[in-house]
């Protein structure tokens, strides 16, 4: 989680919420269904309960309100405003053009070797976010490559579908570079349930397109360089000399399962998870990551997160806060899934709704949802609610205003 400080972002969510509060009370409507409100509202429970928990009740409340904004308040706001597919097709272009842009920024850190610190070369392509978030931009130039992969699977024109296909596989340098390795796996795995859910034949083109791009990048940019190999080879080094990244990660995670233990209903409280790690992390893990580079000189970054959601919410939440969050995204998937499954033809919003969730539900097996982009993670879980939760049309497509294209 953030530090507590207030961003530009946090305010403008909060110019959002106020925004969906005001102009659902001017059209004198029922803002949310009754599935709606139940799903999105289930987080309340457990993180509240947690909340009061907490060793410390200014880290409790500041907890409180980040997990409010990301799970709550911004999703139903995002739920309330989307009026059709046209707006979500322009909050998708719109990740698109913000993936874009860090995207640029970070090959360019990778090609003038001027990004964040890795293996002892400044080549970690991390945007504008700094290298201690190494993880955001990988996070927005993936959720770029899944909204545009649903355009280019599902988008009404031929134009946009090509436009979306040439970002697509754009975006696949940049994310190349970020060196993340979580991020390449939940992209694989998001990406790969698109194309499943547009169509066997759709699948088969577009891998040999990315069979195609894969060339090109190796051969034509020289993307395949021995530090992206030894990267992509970590992935599978478990117990097989792992680096030491691996070694600290397994060992978060193995601390985490030690404090839900201790405290298996309802855990050691928000943002506790700093003050109980040394006492249940193996003697192996480092307490911080170096990190220097972008901009910035040498620092070492803390671990206050196990950097896995769903052990993070185990262990600072207990099985409490495990059933309300977890069961709320589960809750959200399985709407999703079962309105595209009845849905002849499959739309692009379907798709992008799916692909994102997907993303960050394996994602998170790999992060959590702290730093600058928390807020963009409300904004795209609003996205899937408003697929998932948001019409009441028996074949589960659109309200009748929505059935087609505008």
């Amino acid at each position: 989680m953030s530090d507590g400080l207030v961003t530009p972002a946090d305010a403008a969510s909060g110019l959002v919420v106020l925004w969906a509060v005001v102009r659902t009370a001017r059209q004198a409507r029922r803002p949310l269904t009754r599935t709606a409100a139940v799903v999105l509202g289930l987080p309340v429970i457990g993180v509240a309960v947690a909340a009061t928990g907490a060793s410390s009740a200014g880290a409790g409340l500041v907890g409180f309100a980040r997990y409010l904004q990301v799970c709550v308040l911004v999703p139903v706001a995002v739920l309330m405003l989307l009026r059709d597919r046209r707006d979500v097709r322009l909050v998708a272009w719109s990740l698109i053009g913000l993936a874009v842009w860090e995207g640029a920024v970070g090959v360019h850190q990778y090609m003038t070797g001027t990004g964040a610190l890795y293996d002892g070369v400044y080549v970690r392509a991390v945007g504008t976010f700094g290298p201690t978030e190494v993880m955001a931009m990988a996070m927005v130039v993936a959720s770029g490559v899944v909204a545009a992969t649903g355009l280019a699977l599902g988008a009404p024109t031929r134009r946009e579908r090509i436009v979306a296909t040439v970002f697509s596989l754009a975006l696949l340098l940049p994310l190349t570079v970020s060196f993340s390795r979580g991020a390449w796996i939940a992209t694989v795995a998001a990406c790969g349930a698109q194309l499943l859910l547009a169509g066997v034949r759709r699948a088969v083109k577009v891998f040999a397109a990315a069979v195609a791009a894969a060339v090109v990048l190796v051969g034509g940019f020289g993307v395949g360089t021995s530090m992206l190999q030894e990267r992509l080879t970590s992935i599978s080094q478990v117990t097989d000399a792992p680096d030491q990244s691996v070694v600290d990660r397994y060992s978060l995670w193995s601390a985490a399962v030690g404090m839900w233990r201790e405290k298996p209903l309802t855990g050691v409280g928000l943002r506790d998870f700093p003050e109980y790690r040394d006492g249940h992390a193996p003697l192996a893990m480092n307490s911080a990551s170096d990190t220097a580079g972008a901009g910035h000189g040498y620092y070492r970054e803390p671990f206050l997160s196990p950097h896995n959601m769903y052990l993070e919410i185990l262990s600072e939440q207990g099985l409490l806060g495990v059933v309300t969050v977890g069961g709320s995204w589960l809750a959200l998937l399985v709407c999703a899934l079962m309105r595209t499954r009845r849905a002849r033809p499959r739309p692009d919003c379907a798709i992008i709704a799916c692909g994102l969730l997907l993303w960050h539900l394996v994602d998170f097996l790999y992060g959590d949802i702290g730093g600058s982009a928390t807020v963009l993670i409300g904004v795209k879980f609003g996205l899937v609610a408003w697929w998932a939760l948001g019409h009441d049309a028996p074949d589960g497509t659109a309200a009748a205003s929505e059935a087609s294209p505008r």
